[in-house]
């Protein structure tokens, strides 16, 4: 029997774009209608059925849910702010609070606003005042319902996908614009850290507790080699911990958010940066079992980066942990070996405060669409009728004795 610390926080996350529906002012948007790719279209229609979804979460004993704030239903024009969009979030807000769901707001899910990549998106340090200015409207807003804040998801994957792979909006293929990106991100998050905690020491709240939800995986070295080995340990010192230790030397995280899925075998077969930033193990050389995605499911990772994280002394929340599998009876092993891992850290001295599944309900999953099912709650895509599955349950009587059988 594995028991967690008391008012450890329990639940799931959903993001504004995947979840809504309708997103129309938002950049992925108009890519998906430019490219040609699956349209989101109107999503799991979340942005109506949000006070029946947070009843499922409630009744699965949730005390915690992790969401987002879509910028362009905020700011659909440039400094053009939306006294609706802001009203449909504070009732998402109240909703949550009503139930006892503390919420965990995100201000940056991916996407932007069409006229923030116009005229250059990320790229451009005009941005990142335009994101304070954004922050401002919103923080001011909700500060007195909201006290943990994630200012941006995922910065390293958001700079590899968009502007090193160009699998996502805008599909840059530039090592010089990713750098120029994830700089602009970092002081972004710098300032709205600083802008948050100025806000509630205006408004005379409570002090926020502000972080970054921070995408990890397991790199591994498919052999000894030294290439292999020296390719493993940069990309863990670059995609998983560059971008905090920026913000630990700037004093500017609460808390981290962790995002975890799945590990990465490295396997350099050339030198060069593309390969010291891309290559892995093609050929299965140390097989696990798989996500319907292909991703290895590998829970030791998150222990030993869980153990990684000891140094920045600041507590931890998974602020995603999840497994796309048609499987349920998967979905919950994974769950529980994810938990028993997080459980040793805890032992160990990691500061663990809480865990939230991704997914709250299945969702359209960016340039992958629709078919990954993610969720702790199917969705019938035809009717938009919501169905529990068992590892829900399951789940749901963790969240509720906070003990792991």
């Amino acid at each position: 029997m594995m028991k967690f610390p008391k008012d450890f926080l329990w639940g799931s996350a959903l993001s504004a774009y995947q979840a809504e529906g309708d997103n129309k002012f938002s950049d992925w948007w108009s890519w998906e209608i430019e490219t040609g790719k699956e349209r989101s279209g109107r999503a799991c229609r979340h942005y109506e059925f949000y006070e029946q979804d947070f009843e499922l979460a409630g009744s699965l004993n949730h005390n915690a849910h992790r969401l987002s704030i879509e910028w362009g239903r905020i700011e659909p024009q440039e400094g053009n702010f939306s006294e609706e969009g802001l009203n449909h979030y504070l009732g998402v807000i109240a909703s949550l609070k009503k139930r006892h769901i503390e919420p965990i707001v995100t201000l940056h899910h991916f996407t932007n606003p069409v006229w923030i990549s116009r005229r250059g998106g990320w790229e451009k340090k005009e941005s990142v005042d335009a994101y304070l200015r954004y922050c401002r409207f919103v923080v001011r807003a909700l500060a007195g319902q909201v006290h943990y804040w994630v200012t941006i998801n995922e910065p390293t994957v958001y700079v590899s996908h968009a502007y090193i792979f160009g699998v996502w909006p805008p599909q840059a293929r530039s090592y010089l614009k990713a750098k120029i990106v994830g700089d602009n991100l970092a002081s972004a998050h710098i300032r709205a850290y600083r802008l948050i905690h100025d806000l509630y020491g205006e408004l005379s709240l409570p002090g926020p507790s502000v972080g970054l939800a921070q995408y990890t995986q397991a790199f591994y070295p498919c052999t000894q080699s030294l290439k292999d080995r020296l390719a493993a340990g940069l990309r863990d010192r670059w995609f998983n911990f560059g971008f905090l230790d920026k913000l630990a030397r700037h004093h500017a995280l609460d808390f981290i958010g962790m995002n975890y899925y799945s590990r990465q075998v490295v396997e350099l077969k050339k030198w060069g940066w593309s390969h010291w930033a891309m290559d892995v193990c093609e050929k299965n050389h140390h097989p696990a079992m798989k996500n319907s995605l292909g991703w290895d499911i590998y829970p030791e990772g998150l222990s030993a980066l869980l153990l990684k994280l000891k140094k920045y002394n600041l507590p931890v929340i998974i602020t995603e942990n999840g497994i796309c599998t048609e499987d349920d009876r998967q979905r919950w092993e994974y769950i529980y070996r994810h938990l028993e891992h997080i459980h040793f850290a805890i032992e160990k001295g990691v500061p663990v405060v809480g865990y939230l599944y991704w997914s709250l309900l299945d969702n359209f999953e960016w340039d992958k669409g629709f078919s990954p099912k993610f969720g702790l709650i199917g969705i019938d895509y035809d009717t938009y009728e919501r169905s529990v599955r068992e590892s829900a349950r399951k789940f749901a009587a963790v969240c509720k004795t906070g003990v792991l059988e």
